[in-house]
């Protein structure tokens, strides 16, 4: 089970790790995503580059690849799904290929979520859009889902999806150490802030 649960976690680290923004960023010619804006790899940041549509399919694909990555494993192995949860989250945020340089997991750890139970995907994908439109805050936005996701996973999916629940927004949380400290200062950049080139 140990040799299973090892290939599980590097099968769903290497899902997680294939870095979308980065990668949609230079085929549409606009260059390195981390030289702009927070340098991160993720939706909101290629957002900042004015390209709405390279933003959304970064949003989707970082989300697909945690749901995937989830959905197959308990399609066909039926054993280590929250751990292939987890090894896709830690993926996104640690790519061995960007020198474990990556994102900041908030797409990934979504689709995770629905890969566990639609529900709990479902309720933090409201959560995250409503805070989103309200106050145009991504970072906001991630905080106050995560915050709420192991309290739900609880009771959408069962205990032992909620300590993985929880080990994910711990990991959300740390990434978002200098959003924070903006949002707590008033120097966080809203939603669509484009970047001057």
């Amino acid at each position: 089970m140990i040799s299973l649960y090892l290939g599980v976690a590097i099968f769903g680290y290497l899902m997680g790790s294939v870095p979308y923004g980065l990668l949609l960023t230079r085929m549409a010619g606009l260059g390195d995503i981390r030289s702009i804006g927070s340098g991160n790899i993720g939706a909101t940041n290629v957002l900042r580059t004015g390209n709405k549509k390279l933003a959304a399919a970064t949003l989707l694909l970082d989300g697909l690849k945690g749901f995937v990555a989830v959905l197959l494993v308990k399609l066909f192995l039926h054993h280590g799904v929250l751990v292939a949860g987890l090894g896709a989250v830690l993926g996104h945020l640690f790519p061995v290929w960007l020198g474990f340089k990556g994102g900041k997991g908030v797409a990934t750890g979504l689709g995770v979520f629905y890969g566990f139970a639609w529900p709990l995907g479902l309720l933090c994908c409201a959560l995250w859009l409503l805070v989103a439109f309200t106050l145009r805050y991504s970072s906001l936005s991630a905080l106050v889902a995560y915050a709420v996701a192991p309290i739900a996973a609880l009771f959408l999916a069962g205990p032992l999806a909620a300590e993985a629940v929880l080990i994910i927004s711990a990991l959300v949380y740390w990434k978002h150490r200098p959003n924070i400290k903006r949002l707590l200062s008033g120097e966080e950049p809203r939603i669509g802030k484009k970047v001057a080139s």
